[in-house]
């Protein structure tokens, strides 16, 4: 479903659309489109929500995660968990206090309903006294894992968003078909130092064809050490 029309209408520009509407029915079908949500708080526009498609899409390429010797010592410190706190890493993500920050109670009601219907999952890190100190959360659609938002504690987390994020590659390689897609959506200094990469638009929306074909992705419960399967790459 092409919820903004055909990709080829679109302006050439990251911001594609504007609405009053926002609900959960519309982002999945947004997603679907090669597009995602975020509101317009700072913008001139009177609608509520911002729906973006960037020109230069944010990527992380399974294989290209880099995994370095500090990396997997930090990571023997902690245990990684699916879905086991969701709305906490969510509470933790759309603190008031982070800087950029853009998740409000409008994202935080359709992404909630989002984990409810079992699209939207998140990855916890815990420290050895059980403290949550990390973790991240974003969108599964068959062979599509959009990430949406990550957080660490600055204090007893040290590494642990990352770790979150060594966790997530590491179910979306356990898919048989090889076709997981990781957006990323932006390109941050943090996600290119993390292996991340950027393709077009127009190469973002083929390879999400693709990843909307193949098996939704099986998500695991399990509670694993932190260095689970982390291989130094850099």
């Amino acid at each position: 479903m092409q919820v903004f029309g055909p990709s080829e209408t679109w302006p050439s520009q990251d911001l594609i659309a504007f609405s009053d509407e926002f609900d959960l029915r519309m982002t999945l079908a947004a997603y679907c489109s090669g597009a995602f949500p975020m509101p317009l708080h700072e913008a001139s526009f009177e609608a509520r929500m911002g729906w973006w498609s960037p020109m230069r899409r944010g990527v992380l390429e399974l294989d290209d995660l880099r995994i370095t010797r500090s990396l997997i010592k930090s990571a023997r410190r902690y245990t990684t968990t699916i879905d086991a706190a969701f709305d906490e890493v969510l509470a933790r993500c759309a603190d008031p206090a982070r800087p950029y920050g853009w998740i409000d109670d409008d994202i935080r009601r359709v992404f909630t309903e989002g984990h409810r219907e079992g699209a939207v999952h998140s990855v916890e890190t815990w420290d050895a006294s059980g403290q949550l100190v990390g973790g991240l959360y974003g969108v599964s659609l068959w062979g599509l894992f959009a990430g949406e938002s990550m957080f660490h504690d600055p204090v007893r987390g040290r590494d642990a968003s990352k770790v979150a994020l060594a966790r997530l590659v590491g179910e979306l390689r356990d898919r048989p078909d090889g076709t997981a897609l990781l957006d990323v959506q932006w390109l941050t200094g943090h996600l290119a130092r993390l292996g991340g990469s950027e393709i077009s638009r127009v190469d973002y929306l083929g390879r999400l064809d693709v990843a909307l074909r193949a098996p939704q992705t099986a998500w695991s419960g399990r509670r694993l050490p932190g260095d689970w399967r982390m291989e130094r790459t850099a």
